[in-house]
């Protein structure tokens, strides 16, 4: 039983960064999943995939693995590219390519 702490994304669908503050430890599948071969359906006896843990910092996610006795990596969080570009850059008079429809 191997838990993986990260540090989870931020959405593409919005230019939001909620809920990206939190540390999240959540464990890995034990066995796989199965189709019902009737309806289709997707299926596992393995419940700990279903646990996530939310803390609010890795310290406190490593201790909580530690004090409970889990394996765990951590997934260290990736360097976010900051873009700042407003509606207005695209009408400027310095642009390098001219604006057009």
């Amino acid at each position: 039983m191997v838990a993986r702490i990260y540090n989870p994304a931020k959405t593409a669908m919005q230019s939001g960064t909620a809920k990206t503050n939190n540390w999240v430890l959540e464990f890995d599948p034990q066995s796989p999943k199965s189709i019902d071969p009737l309806m289709g359906y997707t299926s596992s006896g393995d419940m700990k995939q279903q646990v996530k843990l939310k803390f609010s910092s890795k310290e406190e996610a490593v201790a909580y693995a530690s004090r409970n006795n889990i394996q765990y990596r951590v997934d260290e969080e990736a360097k976010r590219k900051h873009r700042r570009a407003s509606y207005s850059d695209n009408f400027r008079f310095d642009r390098l390519s001219p604006w057009t429809h």
